[in-house]
């Protein structure tokens, strides 16, 4: 049986999606989220999936044999915090984000609760330069 990937751009509408989340605030960032990625990436946003919303998209091959498509930036608004897909190098990782201000982190995910808690001058430079990372590494197209 062949494996279909369940993260892939849909014709879900993102005004739609915004407009469906419950907390006026949290609808109130991801409208600034979008403002933010556009300006920086110059793309228009397209929904992935059921709650990702993503720019552009590049094609990866794991280790394994594994291979696929994902988006080149994106972020997601959910309940708890805003995610914000990101890839940097560890040094440069960990350079922006003691700049950045009240977050929390993993590997390749960021977790604001609101945008009034950080710097988004420093959100446009991750989201730049993660974008420039993912272009050096990976096939990309806008």
């Amino acid at each position: 049986m062949a494996y279909e990937a369940k993260l892939k751009p849909t014709d879900k509408s993102v005004i739609e999606f915004i407009e469906d989340i419950e907390s006026k605030n949290k609808k109130a960032d991801a409208y600034r989220l979008l403002e933010i990625y556009k300006e920086v990436t110059g793309m228009e946003p397209v929904m992935w999936g059921p709650s990702i919303i993503g720019y552009g998209k590049y094609k990866y091959t794991y280790a394994s044999g594994h291979s696929g498509e994902a988006n080149w930036a994106g972020f997601s608004p959910r309940k708890t915090a805003h995610t914000i897909y990101f890839s940097l190098e560890e040094d440069r990782k960990e350079e922006l984000l003691t700049k950045l201000g009240k977050h929390r982190v993993s590997k390749a995910c960021l977790y604001i609760n609101k945008l009034a808690d950080i710097d988004e001058e420093i959100l446009k430079q991750i989201i730049k330069e993660s974008m420039d990372f993912v272009e050096k590494h990976y096939p990309t197209t806008r």
